[in-house]
């Protein structure tokens, strides 16, 4: 399962492989949605941080009742990670969309060893070295999108989605692709269907800097591992 490909991994031409829109995807998918309808769908929404995920919760809780899934074992070092949790909790008290939608927030364990075992660092140390986008970073989605598939399916949920997209430096195809293809695994009819995104377009990481100004939140300048830690601060 976690071998899939997408387009262009499999060294198609690129004439014939068509760029998606996944902003556009989601704004069509919208509009089915009656706004701030009495019942909602159910989305569960994995976060990585505050900062990231105030302009998407701004965005769609008119259509979703959400939860947030915190799951990130990758976050160097474990002072960091209690700290984006504690900023990303704190935001939410004050925070009018998370209050109006009455955001929920749910914590999987921190357990760091899942995310190098995910991404085999000893089998590939090369890996360590790797700029962001790349296949450390595509495992390291992996791992969390299948933990938040995973509890969206056992919980019932009728989306679940990522925060993730909305930073410049992920890669939002191949969140989307894996997004996909864990929806699809279970050939289910109470599957969790993915929700498709690109936050950073339409303004939203550029929104996501203001929200983080105006309520005085802590940025990271670093994704989050230690090898991104690293290889920020050798350049």
């Amino acid at each position: 399962m976690e071998n899939f490909k997408s387009p262009v991994q499999c060294n198609l031409p690129k004439s014939l492989v068509q760029k998606r829109n996944y902003q556009k995807e989601l704004d069509l998918l919208l509009s089915k949605f009656q706004k701030d309808a009495e019942k909602k769908p159910s989305l569960l929404l994995h976060a990585c941080c505050g900062p990231c995920s105030s302009y998407c919760l701004e965005y769609l809780t008119h259509f979703f009742d959400i939860t947030v899934f915190y799951y990130n074992p990758n976050i160097y070092p474990p002072e960091e990670y209690f700290r984006r949790f504690n900023e990303l909790k704190k935001l939410y008290q004050t925070f009018p969309p998370a209050l109006e939608g009455k955001v929920k927030v749910v914590e999987r364990e921190y357990i760091p060893q899942e995310f190098y075992d995910s991404i085999k660092i000893k089998e590939e140390p090369e890996l360590a070295k790797e700029p962001e986008k790349g296949e450390r970073c595509r495992r390291c989605y992996f791992l969390r999108l299948k933990a938040a598939y995973d509890y969206a399916l056992a919980n019932k949920y009728d989306y679940f989605c990522t925060t993730l997209s909305i930073s410049p430096f992920k890669d939002a195809e191949k969140i989307n692709v894996i997004g996909e293809a864990l929806s699809q695994e279970g050939q289910s009819s109470e599957s969790p269907h993915w929700l498709p995104s690109d936050f950073k377009k339409k303004g939203g990481f550029k929104r996501s800097l203001e929200i983080s100004q105006e309520f005085g939140m802590y940025r990271q300048d670093y994704c989050g591992c230690v090898y991104s830690k690293n290889n920020t601060n050798h350049h």
